[in-house]
């Protein structure tokens, strides 16, 4: 089990440093000039040259990754050239917003998912099992912008039931920070009114992330657990007068939950991806909206940061899924 995590320690740091050479170059390849940007319209042609200067813009682009690779690595992410303001402070704000977000949507994919998997194999062939499948193709093939945009119109327009887009209304009052998890913070600190507020403005741009990823989980977790039921071992525990309860639950499905698991892994990874369409249709001041923003306004120093936080997470995910993987199955460990 050393030997396998050191090679896939190895593996992360590969992928981590080919994730800052690509994004770096395509930040500096992309058209528009971010000193005349943060100079403004009116300014001359020797400020932008001074401001061009202050950033290091105008060193050779191997002297700027290499003075990139290193502030990276000792947590210095640069300044935002359209704020003034390190990059790390937008990062700070933001990441909190995104991970609860995805947090919430994941939840709900894995334990909505998995349910409907399991349902949708123990009535196989009837109208659930049917309804299941339908619900699947249906959930992988909408548009999470279209999805979102209908929902506005539906809960918060047309029943006012929900608020149309942020984090939480501008005169709910704010918890202390603990964990900077909005709603879990306000639940600690015995803020429940604010929690439940949360609850309300999360509950349309969680879902719409969620969707894609609950229907897969479903279809995957269907097509398991019907190849586990009629496997051996199953068919032995059922010779065996044990409960159907219990053949489903306590057998087949642990076992049929090893390919659900890669796929949360590779999900969470999407998802990520996916918060900057959500965070744009509801105005969730996460990762993605300040990607969103950073782009429209050239500012590369912002984008390389959101992009460098999101890969990592993707390949600590899929490092810790790895790591499962190799607990639950030997045969990994010594291949």
């Amino acid at each position: 089990m050393t030997l396998y995590l050191v090679r896939r320690l190895l593996v992360l740091g590969t992928m981590m440093f080919g994730l800052l050479c690509i994004t770096f170059f395509i930040a500096n390849i992309a058209p528009g000039d971010p000193a005349a940007l943060a100079a403004g319209p009116n300014a001359t042609k020797s400020m932008v040259e001074t401001i061009r200067v202050e950033y290091g813009l105008d060193k050779p682009l191997w002297e700027q990754f290499s003075r990139y690779v290193t502030d990276v690595f000792t947590g210095d992410l640069g300044r935002s050239i359209s704020t003034t303001r390190p990059v790390i402070d937008h990062i700070a704000e933001a990441f909190p917003a995104t991970m609860e977000l995805v947090l919430f949507a994941i939840g709900f994919a894995v334990v909505m998912g998995v349910s409907l998997g399991v349902l949708a194999a123990v009535w196989r062939d009837t109208f659930v099992d049917h309804a299941v499948r339908l619900f699947a193709v249906s959930g992988i093939a909408l548009p999470m912008f279209w999805f979102g945009l209908l929902l506005q119109l539906l809960f918060a327009v047309k029943l006012g039931w929900l608020p149309v887009s942020g984090r939480l209304g501008l005169i709910t009052e704010r918890p202390e920070p603990i964990t900077h998890l909005l709603i879990l913070d306000s639940m600690l600190r015995g803020m429940w009114g604010t929690a439940f507020e949360g609850l309300r403005y999360i509950a349309m741009p969680a879902l719409v992330l969620s969707f894609p990823c609950l229907a897969s989980v479903a279809r995957v977790a269907r097509s398991e657990m019907i190849e586990t039921m009629a496997s051996d071992y199953v068919l032995g525990a059922r010779a065996h007068g044990l409960g159907a309860f219990s053949i489903q639950i306590r057998h087949a499905l642990r076992n049929a939950m090893l390919p659900v698991l890669a796929l949360i892994g590779l999900r969470y990874g999407w998802m990520l991806g996916g918060t900057a369409l959500v965070e744009t249709v509801f105005d969730w001041p996460g990762l993605g909206l300040l990607m969103v923003n950073s782009v429209l306004m050239s500012d590369f120093k912002p984008v390389l940061a959101v992009t460098l936080i999101i890969g990592f997470n993707v390949m600590l995910a899929n490092f810790l899924v790895d790591m499962a993987y190799a607990w639950f199955d030997p045969r990994l460990r010594q291949g």
